[in-house]
Order: structure tokens, then sequence, then C-alpha cells
């Protein structure tokens, strides 16, 4: 391990990097890891991406990073912030990302794996044709600027009002599927020009659409009050903003440099630009990123509907009769207004999750009623070739991390250098030999999404529930992916 970065173990889970490692630091990072993960966490510089992260004005008791963390832009991908909006607390684009909502929903069938298991090809043949994915891809569903603008304003919501999915849907999207304060107004021509044929894609990269099969049981209660059993079949959808959010990141990321002169912010990343949250750089910001989360809630709505009409197709019967019905959708990278105590007071919190899942426990009123006595469903995706888990939030994660767990395995190789390290045509043979069939859009996001290219799932999973930010419900492993 480098020396320069002292890391002091708190447990077999957490690790500190102290206040005194840089003077300018406001409080510690806190590292949720294992000794095995770390090996892979030091090879980058995310560890000194969360000591940067805790210069920000107003952050309040750690800069946190998650055992998916690996480097990004500004943040680490895979860290959490929270600041003090009463006291100068900030917010930064660099805390969110340029996929602003990246986000993934898990949807349950009433079928098991004897029901499909000689029709996968034709769910991912059929899904591949009707199911727009890849970079630049467009969907059919095309809106004029008024309706493009509700959009915005509705997100899932106006989703179901066409048509594509029901109340029942919005109930088990994180914020019911829009978040309230976005506005159109300070969203720039280019965002709405790359954003408006764009809704009802899945996108490339690491987004995907997979069938997959649930394998483990962890939590009997709560897999009674989600209806999950062993066998059964499970849909998972990652997709986001789409170049809409990536626009409105760069031209805020941008616009927010002039900030740090302006309100004498001093941070060591110009990458961490930022402004306020009751600044007029900041409210504007958080009204242009709620747009675009809106758009992803939107934009997920959408491909669910398309992907029940595939299953409906396939099957020959209705989505109800299937028991496709929503466990949950939620939001990856965004910043949100919450109240969380800090030293005993409660607090109105800007908190950053890049990366980054909400984990919200037990009894929390911003959960839907169902799920309130098992806690926040909490979707963590894995690669391509292993495992995917459902988890619950804890009170545990309220207490230490604002409600927060991570988002994923989290990358262990760049997409160039996976590329140059895998076969297309070995990585298909080894995913067919596992029974996984996979279309891709993309000429080379196969093999740079290759199972290779990521940390085991299971055990960054294994770090979150040891440390009880997290705690497991199922596991899936998949059997169908889609990729861009």
């Amino acid at each position: 391990m480098p020396e320069n970065i002292p890391l002091e173990k708190i447990d077999d889970f957490r690790w500190r990097i102290p206040k005194s490692y840089k003077p300018g630091m406001r409080v510690s990072g806190l590292i949720y890891a294992s000794e095995k993960l770390l090996e892979s966490i030091y090879k980058d510089k995310a560890l000194e991406q969360v000591a940067n992260v805790a210069f920000l004005p107003g952050i309040v008791n750690y800069a946190l990073a998650m055992p998916d963390i690996h480097w990004g832009y500004g943040f680490p991908i895979g860290g959490v912030a929270a600041t003090d909006i009463e006291v100068g607390g900030v917010v930064s684009p660099g805390g969110v990302g340029f996929d602003i909502n990246c986000g993934v929903r898990l949807v349950k069938t009433n079928l098991e794996y004897d029901d499909v298991k000689n029709r996968i090809e034709d769910l991912v043949s059929r899904l591949f044709l009707d199911v727009p994915a890849g970079v630049g891809s467009e969907g059919n569903i095309r809106v004029g600027a008024k309706e493009e603008k509700q959009i915005l304003l509705k997100g899932a919501r106006w989703a179901v009002e066409q048509g594509f999915g029901t109340e029942d849907d919005l109930e088990c999207t994180e914020e019911n599927g829009a978040i309230q304060g976005a506005d159109p107004e300070v969203v720039s021509e280019r965002a709405f020009q790359r954003g408006k044929a764009q809704s009802g894609t899945l996108g490339s990269g690491n987004h995907f659409l997979e069938i997959q099969v649930i394998d483990q049981l962890y939590d009997r209660e709560a897999c009674d009050t989600l209806g999950l059993n062993l066998g059964q079949i499970m849909v998972m959808i990652h997709s986001g903003s789409r170049g809409f959010g990536y626009q409105i990141c760069e031209d805020y990321a941008r616009k927010m440099v002039e900030s740090l002169s302006k309100y004498k912010i001093n941070v060591p990343d110009r990458q961490l630009a930022c402004a306020p949250v009751n600044s007029s750089e900041g409210k504007a910001y958080l009204g242009a990123m709620r747009c675009a989360a809106n758009y992803a809630w939107a934009n997920r709505q959408c491909l669910m509907h398309l992907t029940r009409q595939v299953f409906e197709k396939i099957f020959g019967s209705s989505w109800q009769k299937l028991g496709m019905s929503l466990i949950y959708d939620v939001a990856h990278n965004i910043a949100k207004i919450e109240k969380h105590e800090v030293g005993g007071i409660k607090k109105n919190l800007c908190v950053h999750r890049k990366g980054a899942t909400r984990a919200f426990g037990p009894g929390n009123p911003a959960i839907p009623q169902r799920y309130r006595k098992i806690g926040q469903p909490v979707i963590i995706p894995g690669d391509m070739g292993r495992n995917s888990y459902l988890l619950v939030g804890t009170q545990k994660a309220m207490e230490e991390t604002f409600g927060s767990c991570c988002h994923g395995a989290g990358r262990l190789k760049s997409r160039t250098a996976s590329a140059k390290s895998t076969s297309t045509d070995m990585l298909l043979k080894e995913l067919s030999s596992k029974g996984i069939i996979v279309k891709a859009f993309g000429r080379n996001t196969l093999v740079e999404e290759a199972p290779s290219a990521y940390k085991d799932v299971n055990d960054v999973v294994d770090v979150v529930a040891n440390a009880g930010i997290g705690k497991r419900v199922c596991r899936m492993r998949p059997l169908g992916v889609i990729k861009g």
C-alpha cells in the first residue's frame, strides 16, 4: 500500500483517512472495504479523491467511500458526502456525475426457471429488437418541446399518464418517480437537443437489461414481504438520463469553476467546482439536475413498459398475469436535500451520492408503506457473468452513511484496458458455458464490460452487509443480457 495515504483501521470493514492527512481537510475520510478490496482500491487515485472531497465547505461527519469505489470525475465513483446547507454547504456537479440519475430498477415475475429456460434466447432476441440501445440510440417516444418539459417536471408520472405503467410503479420508485424543484428554464438548448429523441432508450457502456433467476435467499421475512422465492425470474434495468444529463453536468461543471473565486472556495481539484446550495448558481444547478433525474425516471419507466410488452409477446399473456410488478427503482447519481441527524441535531443536508444507492432503514416515511417494516429495497447489480443482489437499508446506514450503500461491483480495469485483455469470442464462449446469452449493440461493449473488468460483487456486498449498512435479501444470477 502506498505510504502517502495513511489508512487507520477501524475494524475489518472500515478504514479512516485522518483529517491531518492534508491541510484543509474539514473532516476525515471513511472507507468501507475489506483488505482484499483495498488492494484494488489502491491501484488508482480514488482515495486521494476522498481526501479532496473532505475540503468541501459545509461537509459534515465524513467524506465517505463505498467498497465499489474507483476513480471518477471530482468525486470518486462510490463516493458519498453531505453538506450542511445552513452554514454555507455546497453542491458540486462532480459529486453527482455526468450520467445524472443513472439508476436501476428491479422487476419481479411469477415465472420460474423451468418456464423460461427454453425461451431465454427468444426473449433476448426480442428485447434486442424492441428496446433501443447503444451510443446515440433513439427511441420511438418522440415529443415536442412543450411535452418534453412535462417529462422533466413529471418524470415517471408522465410515462404512466401515456399508458406506460401504473400508479403502483410510481409508488415503488424513489421520489415517486419525480423529484420536486425541477426547473426546465435553467437547462441549455444543447441539453434539450441531446435528450429529445432518447426517451425510452437503454444507452451504452455499463447500461443493461438483464433477465435473472433468484439463486439464493438470505432473509425470509423480507422475501415474504417482497413476494420472492428461489428459482423466480426477475428483470433488472440499468439506465440513466443519457445525453441530456451528460450535457447538464458538462454545462454546470464549467460554470461552477467561476463560483470558486466568487465564494472564496478552496478545493484541491477544479473538478470539485461547487457553489453554496442557497446561491443562485447552486439553485440553478439543482433545478437542472432534477430535470435530468426526472428524465431518467421517465426513461426507465418507458424501458420497463417495452420489456413488459416483450414478455407479453413471448408468453402470450398480459404482463399483469405474468406478475411483472416493480420491486423498486433507485438512483445512483444524484444530490438530494434530506434531513439527517448530525451531532444529535436534525439538519437539512445536501447529500451527494455518486455511484451510491440510497438505503433508508425500516420505518422511514420516505419509503413506500409496504416496505417500511423491512427497509428500503437496495438494488446492487454485478457484472454480466456473476451475480446481482437485492438488499434493504438499515438503521446503521442512517446513522453512519446518511442512509447510503454501494451501487454495484465497481470497475477494476478501464474500458480500454479491458478491451485489450479480452477476446470477444472467448468471452462469449465463457458466458455461454455458464448458460448466459448476451447481445450487445456496440462493437466493443462486450469486451469493455467483461466480468474481469469488475470487482467481484460478492466481495463488495460482503463488506456492506458485515459493516451493517445493508442487509442481504436475495441473490440473482444472469440468464440473458442486453448491453448497449
